[in-house]
């Protein structure tokens, strides 16, 4: 059997051609990060809503301009702690930063983010396609965004090159058939052939062969959960995966240990999908949150907005679905009971909490 190939992406190589996925609220911070970087991957902090369980941040604040001004400074203050935090934890590792499109703060994150140090980029949840100008001072700062389908892709390369005069540095790709979290797809079309890995890559590897000169590598993402998942995501073409269910029972994952076991004991057939205030479904583990909300109910429909933290919210809008910051944050704290716990289709794989050294020695064994 072959050894696996490392990941170059940008100036930065690793000897597992493994990220770690971006997860909020405080699922990814700055401990899994850097376990997964010193295991031989690039370890990945999640920028959402990193404020909310911090010391810069008053949850019980009442004054809704009070609090959405503050939380978005206790963003960026934390933002800041994680990446310093990951840093010493691992001081020659490659470290990115999940930060979402969608998110009202999302140019004072990447500002922030690459003003201390973070090595990559990734952004998805929407087009980033301001992201070159953004990062231009902090050239050696890799680029990749998080995209679902070929087009989206031919839209970035186009705008960047236009405008910028650079191309991405890696493309992760997302297959909602299969990832956790937030999925790029409408329900009706999860069933569709055409938006799977299996139809995905191999055209988004061809197109860049033939269109790009320098080569960039594709990241697969959605539902790789062990080595045989990894290699047929390199069967495709990809030159890498990315990780992010696997990864949360481990030692070095951030959450909750309370959230940890609830991910540790799941089983697929616990895997539901639950509609998102940001309009596009979820992929998450059943729970009583998840029931009442697939039941038609609106849990905390009268509460404020909470931070105004989405460019798009149903719920800040139109008073549907939840507030999905507070839900995020609930469970990742420990109240998986009513709190929303997103995971992929590849959980269940673990049978115990282990560190991540040993996740890691066991996707990259030959």
């Amino acid at each position: 059997m072959q050894s696996l190939p490392t990941l170059t992406i940008g100036q930065y190589t690793v000897p597992h051609p493994v990220v770690q996925g971006g997860m909020g609220i405080r699922v990814s911070g700055a401990g899994l990060a850097a376990a997964v970087a010193n295991a031989g991957g690039i370890g990945i902090i999640s920028a959402v809503g990193l404020g909310m369980n911090s010391p810069y941040f008053d949850i019980e604040e009442k004054n809704p301009k009070t609090r959405q001004t503050r939380f978005f400074e206790a963003n960026r203050l934390a933002l800041i702690d994680e990446l310093k935090k990951a840093r010493d934890l691992s001081p020659e590792g490659v470290l990115g930063v999940n930060i979402m499109v969608a998110a009202r703060d999302y140019e004072r994150l990447v500002k922030t983010a690459v003003d201390h140090g973070v090595n990559l980029i990734f952004s998805g949840a929407g087009l980033p396609l301001t992201l070159p100008a953004l990062t231009a001072h902090r050239p050696e700062v890799a680029l990749v965004p998080i995209i679902s389908s070929v087009r989206a892709a031919q839209v970035i390369c186009k705008k960047w090159q236009r405008q910028f005069n650079r191309l991405p540095d890696a493309f992760v790709v997302e297959n909602p058939q299969a990832a956790g979290g937030h999925l790029g797809a409408k329900v009706e079309d999860l069933n569709d052939p055409a938006i799977g890995s299996e139809a995905v890559i191999p055209a988004l590897v061809q197109y860049l062969a033939e269109n790009v000169e320098a080569p960039i590598p594709v990241i697969a993402a959605g539902g790789v959960c062990d080595r045989a998942t990894l290699r047929q995501a390199l069967a495709l073409g990809a030159s890498g995966v990315q990780i992010g269910t696997r990864f949360i029972p481990t030692d070095e994952c951030d959450a909750d240990q309370r959230y940890k076991d609830f991910h540790l004991n799941a089983k697929p057939e616990d895997i539901v999908l639950v509609p998102s205030p940001v309009g596009l479904p979820g992929r998450a583990l059943q729970n009583p949150f998840v029931n009442r909300v697939n039941a038609g109910e609106v849990p905390g429909a009268k509460d404020q907005c909470f931070a105004n933290c989405l460019q798009v919210c149903k719920f800040r809008d139109r008073r549907e679905t939840f507030c999905i910051l507070r839900a995020l944050d609930r469970a990742c704290r420990g109240d998986v009971e009513n709190g929303l716990v997103f995971a992929g289709s590849g959980v269940g794989q673990a049978q115990q909490i282990t560190p991540v050294a040993a996740v890691m020695a066991e996707l990259v064994a030959q």
